[in-house]
């Protein structure tokens, strides 16, 4: 959102895990990287600043592997940035917790979205009217995490069911959401 700026604190910054930064850089997101002293794995601070909108791009196949997990956020990102958003070339989305390609789909088709199913990908046509909707996350962490996201753009109150799964990967996902935005996320 314009005029947000955002601090997060000790994120694993692994270079094959920090697809999704490019990603937001090359969509207008203005970033920046503070890394941490200390042993293991890189850490860092990072910074989003909202300083104005975001654009579509065609998703470079050659990052998909870096940003695999991430590519429904992606999605979500993409319903708010101006212009076409294309992923191509993520056929494997289709045997994660559930088929990501299609549950990314519903999801934002749901919500108002206009969003074409691709073999291996998606196209989505930006910025769009987010319409508080029902969503299910079929019982995956990303999809859950994701509809979540997508409901805070939202006119209206969302629903998502199924959400237990988000403790497998993100147990301090709704603390996180309400320090950043309270209220924000009562009941997922």
């Amino acid at each position: 959102m314009e005029g947000s700026d955002i601090v997060v604190r000790n994120v694993g910054v692994n270079p094959t895990r920090t697809g999704i930064l490019e990603l937001l850089e090359a969509m207008g997101a203005h970033i920046s990287v503070t890394p941490l002293d200390g042993e293991g794995e890189p850490v860092a601070d990072i910074r989003v600043r909202g300083t104005g909108g975001l654009k579509g791009i065609s998703i470079p196949e050659e990052w998909i592997p870096s940003i695999i997990d991430e590519l429904p956020l992606a999605a979500v990102l993409a319903a708010a940035a101006d212009g076409v958003t294309q992923l191509r070339g993520a056929s494997e989305l289709r045997v994660k917790e559930s088929d990501r390609i299609l549950t990314t789909v519903q999801m934002l088709s749901q919500a108002g979205v206009k969003v074409e199913e691709l073999r291996d990908g998606f196209r989505i046509h930006g910025p769009a009217v987010i319409s508080g909707s029902a969503h299910d996350s079929h019982g995956d962490h990303r999809i859950a995490m994701s509809s979540a996201i997508l409901s805070l753009l939202a006119d209206e109150r969302s629903e998502i069911r199924e959400t237990a799964c988000v403790d497998t990967s993100f147990p301090g996902f709704i603390k996180l959401m309400n320090d950043l935005l309270p209220g924000s996320v009562t009941d997922i």
